[in-house]
């Protein structure tokens, strides 16, 4: 489910309860970037009673860490029920992948606990601020492909930002919001693992 500025389509909780009834449906990537509509799956499926069956994982790279850690009580009835993504389909850990895992296994071990620690709720906007320029926000997500490529060029890992579409390429003021983020979260990128095992890989 995208995001209407990528071609996605907006669609309601009725479509999802309806989509979610079919037996052979078994998961549901969540990347309206939208926390309404992010909701209006959720409630779908919890209204086809397939929250048992169908995985929902989030695509919401704006919203990572969250999403994966944080509970969605859902109400019917006056009946709640509790649910969680199951993981994320993230275009956005397709770059410093090494320090994504460490960041899904602390969110799945925050999970089911009395309270969250306080620096694994600010890493969720630091990760979003890396998002927004990997991803181009600015731009309307016109970089997102291109952004991530640079990344990957960064740690040698390509050799250029090629795209698809040759009308693709990072937008005006991209580079210098990633060459930002790159120096107010150094922390967070995996580039030292990359450099150590890059030539094994490419061998």
């Amino acid at each position: 489910y995208l995001q209407p500025a990528v071609g996605g389509v907006i669609l309601s909780t009725r479509f999802w309860q309806r989509f979610a009834s079919i037996d052979n449906v078994i998961a549901i990537k969540i990347a309206p970037f939208n926390r309404y509509r992010t909701l209006d799956v959720l409630r779908g499926v919890a209204a086809a009673g397939a929250l048992d069956r169908v995985a929902l994982y989030t695509g919401n790279d704006d919203h990572i860490l969250l999403d994966l850690m944080l509970p969605f009580d859902l109400r019917d009835n006056g009946v709640s029920t509790r649910t969680y993504f199951k993981g994320g389909l993230l275009g956005h850990w397709s770059v410093w992948t090494a320090s994504a895992i460490k960041q899904f296994e602390r969110c799945k071990a925050a999970r089911h606990k009395d309270s969250v620690p306080a620096d694994l709720l600010a890493l969720d906007a630091r990760v979003t601020d890396c998002n927004s320029a990997f991803f181009d926000v600015a731009n309307n997500f016109h970089g997102c492909i291109a952004g991530c490529h640079e990344v990957l060029r960064r740690q040698g890992l390509m050799q250029g930002l090629w795209c698809l579409d040759p009308d693709e390429g990072l937008s005006p003021g991209q580079k210098e919001e990633i060459d930002r983020v790159y120096r107010a979260h150094a922390d967070l990128s995996d580039d030292a693992f990359v450099a150590a095992n890059r030539d094994k890989w490419l061998a």
